[in-house]
C-alpha cells in the first residue's frame, strides 16, 4: 500500500510501515510540509490494525540534515516560524491521554502507541538528530554520522533533546555531543548507547524492517503498545508508583484472551495468533482500557 505525499514516501509491506523523507537533493532537510506529512503518515500507521510499527529514514545519502535553512529565514521577530498550517494534513497520532509532554514535535513520537525506529542511513543533524533521538530505537549504518549542530549557530539543545539525550548516552556524553558538535559515526554511536543496532552500510532500513516483522510474529500487539507506554510514563515516576501501576496492569493482562493464547501457543509449540488492535476504537489507557472492537 502506498499513500502519496509531496516530500515523504509512505509505504506498508508485510505489516511494517516505512516513512522515507524524500528530499535527497537537500539532504532531506525538513520544511513545514515535510514535518506535517511525517505526522500525518504516522497517523496512518497508528490507525491501521495491520501495521505493527514504522521505520523512519531518508532518501539518498542522508537521514535528515535538520531544518531547511531557507525555512529558517522565515522567522518572525517573536521567534516563531511563519508557515502553512496544512489543514489537509492535520493529524494527532498517539497520545490518547492528551499528555502535555507528547504534544510537540518530535516529542509526540513518544506518545505513539506503536514502535517507531529510526534507520539512520546517513547524516542526521540538528532537528534531524532530534527526530532520531526521540524514536524508540535507532538502527545506524557504520559510516552514517550524527551531529547536534546547535552550538555553532548559537542555538541551544532544542526540541527536548536536553531531556532525552542524557537518558540514552549519559549526562557527560550528552554535554560533549552538544558542546563540541563533533560528528559521530555509527560505530561510536553504538558504543555510546545512542544506536541500538550497528549495521553494514546500506542495511539499516532492511534490518529495522526485519526487526519489526520479527516482533510482529512473536509479541502480542497489546503487550508492545503497553510496554512502550510503561517505559516512557515511568521515566518520570518513583519506583514504588511505577511498581504499583505495573502490578495493576499485569493483573488485568492475565484475564485477556491473548494471555491464554500466548500460553497455549507455547505449550503446543506453534506460532501465537494474537489479536490485532484497532487503536482508532481505543480510549484512554490510563487504566489499560481495551479497544471496543478488535480485528483478528
Amino acid at each position: 500500500m502506498t499513500v502519496a505525499y509531496e516530500e515523504v514516501i509512505y509505504a506498508v509491506e508485510d505489516g511494517v510501515a516505512t516513512i522515507t523523507i524524500n528530499r535527497p537533493d537537500q539532504l532531506n532537510a525538513l520544511t513545514d510540509l515535510t514535518q506535517a506529512e511525517i505526522r500525518h503518515a504516522l497517523g496512518q500507521s497508528e490507525s491501521n490494525p495491520n501495521v505493527v510499527g514504522t521505520v523512519l529514514t531518508g532518501a539518498g545519502r542522508g537521514f535528515c540534515s535538520g531544518v531547511d535553512m531557507n525555512a529558517l529565514g522565515g522567522m518572525s521577530e517573536a521567534g516563531k516560524r511563519l508557515g502553512n498550517s496544512y489543514e489537509h494534513l492535520q493529524a494527532d497520532p498517539g497520545n490518547p491521554d492528551n499528555d502535555p509532554n507528547y504534544q510537540s514535535s518530535p516529542t509526540y513520537f513518544l506518545g505513539l502507541r506503536k514502535p517507531l525506529i529510526a534507520a539512520i542511513n546517513g547524516a542526521a543533524a540538528g532537528l534531524g538528530f532530534s527526530y532520531a533521538t526521540f524514536c524508540d530505537m535507532r538502527f545506524m549504518d557504520k559510516s552514517a554520522k550524527i551531529v547536534t549542530s546547535f552550538a555553532p549557530r548559537c542555538l541551544f539543545a532544542e526540541h527536548g533533546t536536553s531531556w532525552m539525550l542524557p537518558k540514552l548516552v549519559g549526562p557527560s556524553n550528552a554535554l560533549d555531543m552538544n558542546w563540541s558538535s563533533r560528528k559521530i559515526n555509527g560505530e561510536e554511536a553504538f558504543r555510546l548507547g545512542y544506536a541500538n543496532r550497528l549495521c553494514e552500510d546500506g542495511d539499516c532500513v532492511s534490518e529495522a524492517q526485519a526487526y519489526l516483522r520479527e516482533i510482529a510474529q512473536t509479541s502480542a500487539p497489546m503487550s508492545i503498545m503497553m510496554m512502550k507506554r510503561q517505559i516512557y510514563k515511568h521515566l518520570s515516576k518513583e519506583l514504588g508508583e511505577a511498581m504499583s501501576e505495573s502490578t495493576v496492569w499485569m493483573d488485568e493482562s492475565l484475564a485477556r484472551n491473548d494471555f491464554k493464547e500466548g500460553v497455549a501457543s507455547f505449550v503446543e509449540r506453534r506460532p501465537p495468533n494474537f489479536e490485532k488492535i484497532n487503536v482508532s476504537e481505543s480510549v484512554s489507557y490510563t487504566h489499560l482500557t481495551l479497544p471496543t472492537n478488535r480485528e483478528v
